[in-house]
């Protein structure tokens, strides 16, 4: 029994923990009026009834489409040009005064208190909705890269110089792969934030994605139908999340133990 909980306990321990979770809400939700907090039968009910019922004339599977698309359009967007800027920021003390205090300028406004200017450049339309998400994933590729590049240790660059590395090689063949844990933590967590983000973007004339499922279900006063946008958003999430913590160990393999 203990060999078999060893070699399993990878996938038995969050199993056991969203059982315990599932269990905990199902007594909590006997305990108050199920317009407050649905039982988890009457959302798992919702759900069934979602995947045969179009909501705005979108399937649910659609709905979460939608969001996807928004989401992956603005992280790559972050990835292209966050990426390659936090690094130089973090490699060239030139490019670190020139930028940085822009940079440290825009990082405390939140994501959400850029949703007036985007509806007045972009309007209603997917542009205002992918750029919330943009700006979200952005500034935390950034701020990932450039630390993870300052946090090189110099030992390593000073090798590659006495070896008679150039520059170039100094900064492609050593320092990128150097911080590409950071690197990978902030392809994370940008991914994370675009998708926090979209939930807020589609509040706003949106007749597609999650977001619009949870404002619907909050204008026909139905908590069911809002736990159900809300557990979609998780669970999409967490996908997201298991997809590049993949990547990672198959790019960094040396970290295939630490991940």
């Amino acid at each position: 029994m203990n060999g078999f909980i060893k070699a399993n306990s990878a996938w038995l321990a969050p199993m056991a923990s969203i059982g315990a979770f599932v269990v905990l809400w199902g007594i909590v939700s006997l305990k108050v009026n199920p317009e407050f907090l649905p039982s988890p039968a009457m959302v798992w009910h919702e759900f069934i009834r979602l995947c045969h019922v179009p909501v705005g004339g979108t399937s649910l599977a659609g709905h979460v489409g939608y969001s996807l698309q928004r989401v992956l359009i603005a992280f790559g967007l972050a990835v292209l040009m966050g990426l390659p800027l936090g690094l130089l920021m973090g490699w060239s003390r030139v490019c670190e005064k020139i930028v940085s205090p822009i940079f440290e300028l825009l990082r405390p406004i939140p994501p959400i208190a850029w949703i007036p200017i985007a509806i007045l450049w972009l309007g209603v339309a997917e542009g205002s909705k992918v750029f919330i998400c943009f700006v979200g994933a952005f500034v935390i590729m950034i701020l990932n890269s450039y630390t993870g590049m300052r946090y090189v240790d110099p030992l390593l660059i000073d090798a590659a110089r006495s070896f008679g590395a150039s520059r170039s090689q100094q900064f492609f063949n050593v320092a990128v792969p150097a911080c590409m844990p950071s690197i990978f933590a902030g392809v994370q967590n940008s991914l994370s934030m675009a998708w926090m983000c979209v939930l807020a973007a589609e509040m706003v004339g949106a007749r597609e994605g999650v977001g619009f499922i949870i404002i619907q279900g909050m204008d026909l006063n139905k908590s069911s139908m809002i736990l159900v946008g809300m557990i979609l958003i998780g669970v999409v999430g967490s996908l997201l999340a298991a997809a590049l913590r993949w990547v990672e160990r198959v790019l960094c393999p040396w970290r295939r133990e630490m991940v």
